[in-house]
């Protein structure tokens, strides 16, 4: 789905209306719905028994009319909640469908504390800082500029008592289609930003939601429709930034023929491991399993191929001469052996925990140059090529991904860490362009980059993934789903890998916390959350 600017949303919004006869109430209503059911899914997972105090917070355009319909429907929903709603300005100020929401919710006696001045916000701060759940309508997409009066004071006073969306209370700060300051074209922001433990967008996502300074402020960022044809999206949006959504993987055969067998999935071949990193190698083959994949090989050094071959019955191993560091030895090229072992496969991943030795790096740089299949190189693959990343173009295979996350970025591309994450779009690119490689820059949004040009932004994921083996995992994603879908819609075989690696990182997020998250957890959690993205699909979102 492409990304959007404000101008373009404001575009879509009049073309549903002028077209499909969806008029702009009947869009609020149904935005309103998608942050009422975000809270309700929130208190029921939660297990709330008690009453929980619900602050909703509305600004006086459209976005503050949203909150207006949230506060109704979450009174109508007979949940157990305490709804307060808080208006930044004064009724007289509201205008079109916003009026209207505050006129609805106001003859259905519902109470609005209005707050048109900082001392009146000061006032009733510790009412409102009583609450569970923040919903915050008070800024928009439309916003220009940076976010002042009282509605600056609104987003200091929450961030500071929040520290940042970072403390247990409040349990919920859930921002009504973008976090309050944060613009929408891509901008850095000029002024305060509210900081988001979720954010509901509508119709589709806004660029700076994807790739702005402060788009980590969304907090977990989610898309829904509320009328507007996909179509319309496809027409407006004129940038080539699109979102990895669940629409973006309907082409993808994701059903299994009821005569496919394992040769109909793949062979894959995965390099790595090392003496006292046996576990990279052991995970990422644990993905290429999980993900699909019908073989699975592992050729690592002779030193620790027992303990990769114990960890699961599944695998079939290779054993390399070792040099004496406990790495792959530049012996295994003289022998032929790799020529052998490649033989037969139709994916190679090389780099999981293969250690910076000298030979070994030999070894990375001579597989990538003479493969003929397509080749995921990560970690200390990428390393081999740490200041000398041209050399990636001086291969046999047509088809080359790499998946640095920043740090190995900039050793790539002999740059600081920093210059890399001032502009991570751009970096991406560039070194597709300059690679002939599909590049996924991990981080927070994962970048794809194509060597044509095309990007795709992935929002799945999030601190689950800060832990070691999350990298090694991904890796065999993208090999698994390389050997099973093939490589003429390759960019978006590789976003659904990336798509499922994060989805699988926050799968268990409804009962665990995410500091205690492994990633064998997240491989495991891969078939689960391929079916529920084959749900989705079927949803239609």
């Amino acid at each position: 789905m492409k990304a959007l600017t404000a101008a373009e949303m404001r575009e879509v919004d009049r073309l549903t209306t002028e077209r499909f006869g969806v008029s702009g109430l009947q869009l609020m209503e149904n935005a309103g719905r998608q942050v009422t059911n975000c809270v309700r899914t929130f208190c029921a997972q939660d297990g709330f028994e008690r009453s929980l105090r619900v602050a909703v917070l509305c600004g006086k355009g459209n976005n503050g009319g949203d909150g207006f319909v949230v506060a109704r429907q979450l009174r109508d929903e007979q949940i157990n909640l305490d709804i307060c709603v808080y208006l930044l300005g004064s009724p007289q100020e509201l205008r079109g469908d916003a009026a209207e929401n505050y006129k609805r919710w106001s003859e259905s006696q519902g109470a609005v504390c209005v707050l048109d001045s900082d001392g009146a916000f000061q006032k009733n701060w510790p009412a409102i800082a009583k609450s569970e759940i923040m919903v915050d309508a008070i800024l928009g997409t439309g916003l220009r500029g940076p976010a002042t009066g009282i509605a600056a004071l609104a987003i200091e006073k929450l961030n500071q008592f929040s520290r940042n969306a970072t403390l247990p209370l409040p349990a919920l700060i859930v921002a009504v289609d973008t976090p309050s300051g944060l613009p929408s074209d891509g901008e850095a922001a000029a002024g305060p930003v509210l900081r988001a433990h979720k954010t509901v967008t509508f119709t589709a996502p806004k660029i700076g939601q994807l790739i702005s300074p402060d788009a980590p402020c969304c907090g977990e960022l989610t898309v829904r429709h509320i009328g507007t044809p996909l179509s319309l999206i496809e027409e407006t949006g004129k940038n080539a930034l699109r979102w990895a959504g669940p629409d973006e993987f309907a082409s993808l055969p994701l059903f299994r023929a009821a005569d496919s067998h394992k040769g109909t999935f793949g062979h894959i071949l995965v390099v790595g491991g090392s003496l006292g990193k046996s576990g990279a190698a052991v995970l990422a083959g644990y993905a290429t399993l999980s993900s699909g994949a019908g073989l699975t090989t592992i050729a690592s050094p002779d030193v620790v191929q027992s303990i990769i071959a114990s960890a699961h019955p599944e695998y079939m191993t290779e054993a390399l001469a070792s040099t004496d560091e406990g790495t792959i030895a530049a012996s295994n090229l003289i022998s032929g052996r790799f020529a052998i072992i490649l033989g037969s496969k139709t994916v190679l991943a090389v780099g999981p925990g293969l250690g910076t030795h000298p030979e070994t790096q030999q070894v990375i740089r001579q597989l990538v140059r003479d493969s003929n299949v397509p080749v995921i190189l990560d970690a200390d693959g990428l390393n081999a090529f740490a200041g000398d990343v041209n050399s990636l173009r001086e291969r046999k295979s047509a088809f080359l991904a790499i998946t640095p996350h920043p740090g190995e970025m900039g050793r790539l591309l002999g740059l600081p860490n920093a210059a890399v994450q001032a502009d991570r779009v751009r970096a991406a690119t560039e070194t597709a362009k300059r690679t002939d490689a599909h590049v996924i820059l991990k981080g927070f949004h994962t970048i794809l980059a194509a060597p044509d040009g095309r990007v795709w932004v992935n929002t799945t994921g999030g601190p689950a993934l800060a832990k070691g083996g999350s990298g090694d995992v991904l890796t065999g994603v993208l090999a698994a789903l390389t050997g099973q879908f093939g490589n003429s819609d390759w960019l978006r075989v590789l976003a659904l890998g990336v798509y499922l690696h994060g989805a699988a990182g926050s799968y268990s997020l409804e009962w665990d916390d995410p500091s205690g998250q492994l990633a064998s957890n997240v491989a495991g959690a891969i078939p689960m959350v391929l079916h529920k993205l084959l749900q989705e699909i079927a949803r239609g979102g």
